[in-house]
């Protein structure tokens, strides 16, 4: 799959989604009514590495990496126990090969928020991702509901 469907997937899908490009990196933010400045996370896709940000080799000819907040504990019965937050320009303590391709992985920095990724993802794993992007909408839908009063 090409980036670009992945975005395509999540704005044509998921109502009240907006696409914001910062950081390096294209993201899809629920904001409905736009009542807030950019709207809250569900996913983004980042095609080059950044400074506090290499793990995943971005700088590999055509490799992107998807990005996405579950819920804390949908992230613990993937991979374990919630890690600690690194040290700036750290990565998480875990014992994974972040740069590996299609392979769903804890967030190589911000898993300590329950966010995971993956690296080019085939058809096949895409498909078996739309039920935790989903659950990242969700999530994303209660947040900005706190959010927006």
């Amino acid at each position: 799959m090409a980036p670009g469907e992945v975005l395509k997937y999540c704005l044509e899908t998921l109502d009240g989604t907006v696409l914001v490009n910062s950081w390096g990196e294209q993201g899809v933010f629920y904001n409905p009514d736009g009542k807030l400045k950019r709207g809250i996370y569900i996913l983004t896709v980042k095609e080059k590495d950044g400074a506090n940000d290499k793990s995943s080799k971005l700088d590999r000819k055509d490799v992107y990496r998807v990005n996405l907040g579950i819920r804390k504990d949908s992230f613990s019965k993937m991979f374990g126990a919630i890690p600690a937050r690194p040290a700036k320009g750290c990565i998480v303590n875990m014992d994974y090969d972040f740069s590996s391709i299609n392979t769903l992985l804890p967030h190589p920095v911000y898993a300590w928020m329950g966010w995971i990724c993956i690296l080019n993802p085939s058809k096949e794993c895409f498909d078996e991702l739309k039920p935790l992007i989903q659950e990242a909408y969700a999530c994303a839908k209660e947040k900005y509901e706190r959010r927006k009063i």
